[in-house]
Formats: structure tokens, C-alpha cells, sequence
């Protein structure tokens, strides 16, 4: 049997399910996964395997050791943190440390004849699944984002390097990729796009009225943070606000950033018009879909945001900024709206319009060629819709994740049988043989 650690930054994690979705694809197709969190999860319903943080010291002093007994599979590692490269001195200790923690992962894996090592995010945690595979010797293979490769990618010359594949989630990411590392071969580079749930029929006909709370709806979900900019938002709800709109925004999420939220929305005025929902179970999520007349993103940086997809699955109007693989998914004027990044002023007039074609929509008296206008909407969210189960379908994309994985680290190989027990000892002969290693493979998986 092929076994294979999968290591993330925190597992189980509410806002990443598809970490769990990929280890159990797996592990329905016969693979032994060994989950791993660099730290602690924050909820014991599910336990992973290794957690990194905190160690004993006892662990601490046997990932030390093998350091010092398998020095030369990771000094050129050393040299690089030290010696070479723009990070500054606290990134530099910070990485040592990474790679302290790194020969611990691979002391608690030393015996588990592991076969390969995947991490998912290009932060930190991909630094220590790096080190752990250069000490035992086996592959390394790595999943980004978007943060992790737009905002923080230190040492990513190094992790892309030493892997043996790197999935990304979008065209954009790696275009990026290829554009910064050009020393980077281009095969290595694999899009695996994520996806969500998806009724086969769509959520409503074109002829279809549209469903509209009393006021002008507007949802937002995402944590609390700085670079998802729910500030921004904000500002955009004064603005509305003081173009005499009749609206309500509604934010669902939880962060750091709360506080601060709170303090521009009395500031604005806005009490009764803005409010922060904190965390809202995913059981609760659909009443405020429907409630929805406009699902809005104002990150400074994304992937391809699940909230975006799970929006427009639903048939929801979404408009998003024009930003990294966001125009992959959101086709301005057919699968939903786009504004300019940044831009306060792009960003209300669109919400404004937007706003004309639902107000339009739910007064059937108005001149026909308003009302047909306002009928696009229909189409738009049929389009968006269509959109998400085609192509970022999560039962299709899941499945040609677990394709490519398999592909990718056991090539020259058929895919495993659907019948379990077979499926165990066809990877079993896979790893145990003599399989010649291959260059090539598939180039992307689009979920179509």
C-alpha cells in the first residue's frame, strides 16, 4: 500500500474543507494517509495523526539527531538560509527553526515507511514537509494558493525546486509561477481547481422571478482579516448610504479584525445597516444565500474564493475585484460583475446598477426595456450557475485530483482498481516495483 503524509497548517480547519476532501479521495482509493498539523486543530472532532506544535522534548532531541545523522541531505538547505538569498535576519532564524521542526516530522515518520510527502499552502508548513522528505529520502509535492504564493512567499525558489509536482488552484497562479521562477520546469506546475457542491438542475428557470428581501440585500462571508478588507465594504456602505439606497449588509465571519469593524460601522452611522455576524454554521449558510440579492468579495488578495463559487451554485448575483484567478470563475456580464481592484467609486457604481436592475426586476409596470434589462439578471445567474457545475464541480474536480495525484507519483502506471482490496495491491506492486520515472503527465485538471 502506498502511503503518503499529508501535512497542513491546521487540520481540521472549517474554512478549508477541502484538505479533508482530498484525504479521503485518497484514502477511498486505497492509499494510507497519514494527517498531519503543524498546529494544534481547533476542534478534537477530528484528530489528526501528528501535530507539530507544541513537541516534547523528547521528539525535539530525536529530530536533532537525525540531523546530525543525515546532515548532507539537507545542508544545501542550511547554506541557502544563511548564506544566500534577500530574507532578512528574522525570516532567517524563523526558517532554522522551520527546519528544526521539519527533522521532527520526520523522526515521527521515520518508521512508518512513508512514500511521499504532501503539504497543503505554500506557508511555513511546506518548509518543514520539505525537510522531513530530504531526510527520509522520498518525495515532496506541495499545494498554493493564493496568500501563500501572492503575500508570503518566502523561500518558495527553494520549496518549488525540491518538489516533485506543485498543484495550484488556478491558470493565474501559474502563469505567476513560471513568469517569477523561470528556472522552475513548466510540467511540474499542475492546475487542480477546488470546487463545491452543485445541484445537477439549476436553482430556478429563466422565467423565474427574482427572489429580493424588502431592501436591497448585500452578503459577505470570510474571516475577519485584514486582507479580505470587509473595511472596504464598509466604506461602500456609506457610501450607498448616502446616495439614499435602501440596503442591508450582512457579514458572516469571524477575526482579529472585529473590533475594528465596529468602530468604523458606529463611525459611518451604519448601526442599523451593517451587521457583523461572526460565525456562522455552514447548516445556517443557505438562509442567508437566499436572503441575498448580491454576494460581495473585497479581498486585496485571493485564489479562487469557495464563497464565490458556492454563491453562484446557489444562482446568487456575485460581484468580485478583477484580481489573480477570480476572472477565471466570475465572466463580467454573464456569470456575474467585476470591479476595478481598489476602486471605492467602480465597486459602489456597480452595486448601484446592480441595485436598478433588482429594484427594475420587482416593479413588472416599468417600461418594457427596463424590465428586459433587469431580466439579464435571470441569465446571469443561470450562467453562473452552469459555470460552477461544470467546472468547479466539486465531485468532478476531487475525483481529477485524485487522478492526477496518483498519476504523479506513481507514473508509467494504470490508475487504481475501483474494487478496494485490488486497489491495495496494485499500489502495493507500484511502490515495491521497478517503475521508471516520467517527466511528462497531465498539465492541468479543469474539472470539465
Amino acid at each position: 500500500m502506498v502511503t503518503i503524509a499529508y501535512l497542513a497548517n491546521q487540520f481540521p480547519c472549517a474554512v478549508e474543507p477541502y484538505v479533508a476532501e482530498e484525504i479521503e479521495e485518497l484514502r477511498s482509493r486505497g492509499v494510507c494517509v497519514i494527517t498531519g498539523s503543524v498546529r494544534r486543530p481547533a476542534t478534537q472532532q477530528q484528530t489528526p495523526e501528528i501535530v507539530l506544535q507544541p513537541l516534547s522534548a523528547l521528539v525535539l532531541l530525536r529530530g536533532a539527531w537525525l540531523c546530525l545523522r543525515r546532515w548532507d541531505r539537507i545542508s544545501e538547505l542550511l547554506v541557502r538560509i544563511i548564506l544566500r538569498g534577500n530574507e532578512g535576519p528574522v525570516e532567517r532564524l524563523k526558517t532554522l527553526l522551520h527546519t528544526w521542526l521539519g527533522s521532527c516530522y520526520a523522526a515521527l515518520l521515520e518508521n512508518r515507511e512513508v512514500d511521499h510527502i504532501h503539504v497543503h499552502h505554500g506557508y511555513f508548513g511546506s518548509w518543514i514537509g520539505m525537510v522531513a522528505a530530504r531526510l527520509l529520502g522520498v518525495g515532496y509535492s506541495l499545494t498554493l494558493h493564493g496568500s501563500d504564493l501572492l503575500l508570503h512567499a518566502a523561500y518558495l525558489d527553494v520549496k518549488l525546486a525540491n518538489c516533485g509536482f506543485c498543484l495550484t488552484i488556478s491558470e493565474y497562479n501559474r502563469r505567476y509561477i513560471l513568469e517569477h521562477y523561470p528556472g522552475i520546469a513548466a510540467e511540474k506546475i499542475v492546475v487542480s481547481r477546488l470546487g463545491v457542491d452543485v445541484n445537477e438542475r439549476a436553482p430556478f428557470g429563466a422565467d423565474t422571478p427574482l427572489m429580493t428581501s424588502p431592501s436591497f440585500s448585500l452578503l459577505a462571508v470570510g474571516r475577519l482579516h485584514a486582507v479580505k478588507d470587509h473595511a472596504f465594504l464598509v466604506r461602500a456602505c456609506a457610501d450607498l448610504h448616502a446616495r439614499g439606497v435602501d440596503f442591508e449588509c450582512s457579514i458572516a465571519g469571524e477575526g482579529r479584525e472585529r473590533r475594528h469593524l465596529e468602530l468604523l460601522i458606529r463611525k459611518s452611522g451604519l448601526e442599523n445597516r451593517v451587521t457583523l455576524l461572526g460565525h456562522v454554521p455552514r447548516e445556517q449558510m443557505d438562509s442567508l444565500y437566499d436572503r441575498a440579492d448580491v454576494v460581495v468579495l473585497t479581498s486585496r488578495s485571493e485564489g479562487i474564493p469557495l464563497v464565490l463559487m458556492e454563491a453562484m451554485a446557489r444562482g446568487k448575483i456575485v460581484l468580485a475585484p478583477n484580481i489573480t484567478g477570480i476572472p477565471e470563475l466570475v465572466t463580467p456580464g454573464q456569470t456575474g460583475f467585476l470591479y476595478e481592484a481598489g476602486s471605492l467609486d467602480d465597486f459602489v457604481s456597480r452595486l448601484v446598477f446592480i441595485h436598478s436592475l433588482v429594484l427594475a426586476a420587482d416593479h413588472p409596470h416599468l417600461h418594457p426595456q427596463i424590465l428586459s434589462a433587469a431580466r439579464q439578471l435571470d441569465w446571469v445567474r443561470h450562467a453562473a450557475h452552469v459555470q460552477v457545475r461544470h467546472n468547479f464541480n466539486r465531485k468532478k474536480n476531487i475525483k481529477s485530483f485524485g487522478d492526477l495525484f496518483l498519476e504523479r507519483i506513481a507514473p508509467h502506471t494504470s490508475l487504481p482498481h475501483e474494487n478496494s482490496v485490488l486497489q491495495q495491491i496494485q499500489l502495493s506492486v507500484q511502490r515495491h516495483g521497478d517503475v521508471p520515472v516520467r517527466g511528462d503527465g497531465v498539465d492541468a485538471v479543469s474539472g470539465t
